[in-house]
């Protein structure tokens, strides 16, 4: 099987995740590839493969040399966004693609001008959806180039490694990849998720990540005899929302502005209800974004009389944290995407990753590219040349690592 037919069989499989369910994994359906990509890694000759009652798969390529090699490993997510149906896909390769607009079904038309990104793959083989779904190259692309790397590396016992661990995790989608992710079990010095989009990329900078949820409780009264006691909670909460600094939200940032971002507001003059993230790179940035928002809430209560209360969570950080002392580990990344015949392109995420989080729970671990572009939506592809690259360039970390660490 090649990577091509691999990643097709996998996005035959609908793995949508929900934040409504509150089970692990979010959905039966995941469990359900889960078991299949089970059957095919015992198949595909990889060791001590085990699913575990969460969902979360693990599987062992042993090493191959005598020297020692510290244990790397990869890791994919099985599902795909809750944002678009991961049903029914029916994808299909346009060869040789001329630079043109693509004609995903009647009416649907993925255009150059609103995706330019189509051109730098001018010339290639692009995996495209019908317009009805997503195509699920998040994170299935990743999965099958690690699949399909340890069978390569099998084939080609000449190239010589050390102790390799896979991982696929359910739920990634909705916040809660690596939340059971027994990095213990895993056993790795280091790993790389294989969850980014275009060839060459290089993440391990990513958001400080924290959610607010402001409640505000108003009085109703009669319109007409409102003066001095109506307190209009809907009304207050776009004052407060106008208090927030206007030109620091996601439609107006980039790079390494952080943002406040409404992401929900509803409510009545009885009761409103707003629901922000807040992001930014820089840690101290990020702190002060928080106290900025207190600082917001504690003025309406002074205006008001106690009228808001604000919940507020950290949700992740900066990778960078944990990475900064570990440059060998971007810098082996780097040498094999250039050995696969790219230039590495070193960016931070304007996001969050499993990898995030995965390394303040012990295990380093930076973001590559897996290939696929315009993410959660009918708009996405794959250039087939992405997936091959993609699958090197995992080969090549395993030989570099085994070449530069080894002893």
């Amino acid at each position: 099987m090649d990577i091509v037919e691999r990643f097709l069989n996998y996005v035959s499989y609908d793995t949508q995740s929900s934040e409504e369910t509150g089970v692990t994994p979010s959905t039966e359906k995941q469990r359900i590839f889960a078991e299949y990509l089970k059957k095919e890694l015992v198949a595909e000759g990889l060791q001590d493969v085990e699913l575990d009652e969460l969902g979360y798969l693990y599987a062992t390529l042993p090493a191959n040399t005598d020297k020692h090699v510290p244990t790397i490993g990869f890791i994919a997510h099985m599902d795909t966004s809750p944002d678009a149906s991961g049903q029914n896909v029916k994808p299909r390769i346009v060869e040789h693609y001329d630079g043109t607009d693509i004609v995903l079904s009647e009416g649907i038309v993925t255009s150059v001008e609103k995706f330019p990104e189509l051109l730098q793959h001018k010339g290639e083989d692009l995996i495209v959806t019908d317009g009805t779904t997503l195509l699920g190259a998040d994170d299935k692309a990743g999965i099958a180039e690690i699949v399909q790397a340890m069978v390569y590396l099998q084939q080609h016992p000449d190239i010589k490694h050390g102790k390799i661990r896979v991982g696929f995790n359910p739920d990634e989608e909705i916040g809660l990849g690596a939340h059971h992710f027994d990095v213990e079990k895993f056993g790795c010095e280091f790993a790389y998720t294989m969850d980014g989009s275009e060839v060459g990329e290089i993440e391990f900078e990513n958001f400080n990540a924290a959610s607010a949820k402001i409640t505000i409780n108003g009085c109703s009264v009669h319109p007409g005899y409102a003066k001095d006691k109506m307190v209009n909670a809907a009304r207050i909460a776009t004052e407060l929302v106008s208090m927030l600094p206007a030109d620091e939200t996601p439609e107006t940032t980039e790079g390494y502005e952080g943002f406040f971002h409404l992401t929900n507001v509803s409510g009545s003059v009885e009761k409103a209800q707003l629901s922000f993230i807040i992001r930014d790179h820089d840690r101290e940035y990020f702190e002060s974004r928080k106290a900025e928002i207190s600082d917001v809430v504690e003025s309406i209560n002074e205006k008001y009389g106690n009228i808001a209360t604000l919940e507020l969570k950290d949700q992740y950080y900066n990778m960078r944290e944990k990475l900064e002392d570990k440059m060998y580990i971007i810098d082996i990344a780097k040498q094999a995407i250039e050995e696969a015949g790219m230039t590495p392109k070193v960016r931070a995420i304007r996001g969050g990753t499993d990898g995030a989080q995965l390394s303040f729970m012990g295990l380093p671990c930076p973001n590559i590219f897996a290939g696929g572009l315009n993410f959660h939506g009918p708009h996405e592809f794959c250039p087939v040349q992405s997936l091959e690259k993609a699958m090197m360039t995992v080969v090549n970390i395993c030989r570099i690592t085994a070449r530069e660490l080894g002893q």
